[in-house]
């Protein structure tokens, strides 16, 4: 098995990073309950007592044969810029603070980007765009995110995904998206009581944050709010009042054309922000 140094650290890991074996931020210890079927997922998800331990078993999950089999594959052949140092090849957990004001929704971590640096939203074109949009903004301490250790850190933000692995295509099916669910809808569950506003990035986000909040009780405005940029809506439990922003998606099809600028996504951002 070769082993390649971390970018930060220097210390040789495998591709993928077994767990607990000391890539930074790697929320599961070595002996951390794996879970290789949707019903395993749903047992899993149903019976987590805190963040910290649906954290650990979301990064070791391998109920989706499909995914398992891309992200693993991507990790050992790497991207040619990439080759030299590890991949991290396995599920993303959602990162940043246990109790978020703002909570960021996303797709799926990309191929080489949080599949290969270990945290979500980092390591390609896309996070670039949305960290240096966090930091303008007041919810990122640094305006980069480079590679899990680098320092950077959330001010009262959470970042999570509907998928939790790399899906080929960036095109999870319905099934793995299903199977997936118990995950995002047991992490919704746990920060909710602090949120304040979610960010929606792309339909994808925006839809996995209403199924997902009304999964832990709020109530969801009827018809569905359709999704757009700079779109709201108003989410309610108890007397609890969550905004839901949408955003477009900072991919490269969309930052390249114009469809979203630096602007846009600040004003986004900002009016999360303002809520928290």
């Amino acid at each position: 098995m070769t082993l390649l140094p971390h970018p930060v650290t220097g210390d040789l890991f495998a591709s993928p990073v077994p767990a607990g074996t000391g890539w930074p931020d790697d929320p599961a210890p070595p002996a951390t309950p794996v879970a290789r079927t949707p019903a395993d997922v749903r047992r899993s998800a149903g019976s987590v007592l805190s963040l910290t331990d649906l954290d650990a078993q979301v990064s070791v999950c391998s109920a989706c044969p499909r995914l398992v089999t891309w992200r693993e594959d991507v990790a050992a052949a790497k991207r040619a810029s990439y080759a030299g140092e590890p991949y991290w090849g396995r599920p993303m957990a959602g990162w940043g603070s246990p109790t978020p004001r703002v909570l960021i929704v996303g797709l799926a971590p990309a191929a080489n980007g949080g599949n290969r640096t270990g945290r979500i939203f980092t390591g390609d074109r896309s996070g670039d765009w949305l960290f240096a949009s966090l930091h303008r903004v007041g919810l990122a301490a640094q305006p980069t995110s480079e590679h899990a250790g680098d320092g950077q850190r959330l001010i009262d933000t959470r970042m999570i995904a509907a998928v939790r692995c790399a899906p080929p295509d960036n095109k999870p099916t319905t099934a793995e998206r299903d199977t997936c669910a118990p995950w995002i809808e047991t992490e919704v569950a746990l920060v909710a009581p602090s949120v304040r506003a979610i960010v929606a990035l792309g339909s994808y986000g925006w839809d996995a944050a209403l199924r997902s909040f009304k999964a832990a009780g709020f109530s969801v405005p009827r018809p569905k709010p359709r999704f757009g940029h700079g779109a709201s809506a108003s989410l309610t439990r108890d007397g609890q009042d969550v905004v839901l922003l949408g955003s477009y998606h900072p991919s490269q099809q969309n930052t390249f054309t114009g469809r979203l600028t630096e602007p846009m996504l600040d004003e986004v951002l900002g009016r999360a922000a303002a809520l928290r």
